[in-house]
């Protein structure tokens, strides 16, 4: 977080919507868009009071005023699904913004993303362009044809598809469409399921280029109390002394070689 205080907001929601199967795009609008950056996520609290923990939800877009967050989410429980049937108006608590996103570089980058990793490359490839200015090469994949979020990610930069059944784009995954059109770029940002973090994090070692990668974890607390979130890194972390990081606070974006996945 960019500070050790913990922001609560009640969020209203503006606005919802189904992108696709079981994929929802909620804009709301919360104190949590103030300093949000790319690649943070928000907890967001259910309002049955029998689920004590929110559920950790990436940030996809933050309004150029900074007082609201599109988040793009997949129903996959009890959480999601109450989620999915707000409409605007409504309220919903929120924890944010959370974590430590991706850090901007001027140099030509692959943003690779699978999936509900998809969401989080969004405000990324918004923000490169305007920071930089520099040439966007964006490697999405998807199970089949339904798409969604790549008319917004095509003002940024030339998008290529990866299909795991072939229907649209490349047949196969995200290293397969990035060998098929010959991407070259001098650094790779992901997002993603972990068998695609740890192929890429091995095509950026034998090429010789900086990963940026966003681990996706199933996470309790959201602020790195419970330990939940952990993962093998190369320095000994500070609050447990033993060579683990917790992917909510000091992630969960991380350089690809500080960490074992």
């Amino acid at each position: 977080m960019s500070d050790n205080k913990i922001k609560i907001d009640m969020a209203k929601v503006i606005s919802q919507e189904e992108l696709a199967t079981n994929i929802f795009s909620m804009w709301l609008e919360t104190t949590a868009a103030n300093d949000a950056k790319a690649g943070q996520f928000v907890s967001v609290y259910t309002n049955d009071a029998s689920a004590l923990l929110p559920r950790p939800i990436s940030i996809c877009e933050i309004n150029e005023e900074k007082t609201a967050l599109r988040l793009v989410y997949r129903v996959v429980g009890k959480g999601t699904s109450q989620f999915s049937k707000m409409t605007a108006g409504d309220t919903v608590k929120v924890i944010g913004s959370l974590g430590n996103g991706y850090t901007l570089e001027n140099k030509t980058a692959i943003l690779a993303a699978g999936g509900i990793g998809i969401p989080p490359i969004v405000e990324l490839a918004k923000q490169l362009k305007k920071t930089y200015d520099c040439k966007l090469n964006i490697v999405v994949g998807y199970r089949d044809s339904q798409l969604f979020l790549v008319e917004e990610l095509k003002k940024y930069g030339e998008v290529f598809i990866s299909t795991e059944d072939g229907s649209v784009g490349t047949k196969g995954n995200i290293l397969n469409a990035i060998a098929e059109h010959d991407i070259k770029a001098d650094v790779i940002y992901a997002c993603g399921p972990m068998p695609m973090l740890r192929a890429l994090k091995t095509y950026a070692k034998e090429k010789n280029i900086e990963a940026q990668i966003s681990l996706e974890e199933r996470m309790a607390c959201g602020v790195g109390a419970c330990l939940g979130c952990v993962c093998k890194t190369k320095e000994v972390d500070h609050h447990t002394y033993v060579n683990n990081t917790r992917i909510c606070t000091d992630g969960p974006v991380f350089n690809a070689e500080d960490v074992e996945i």
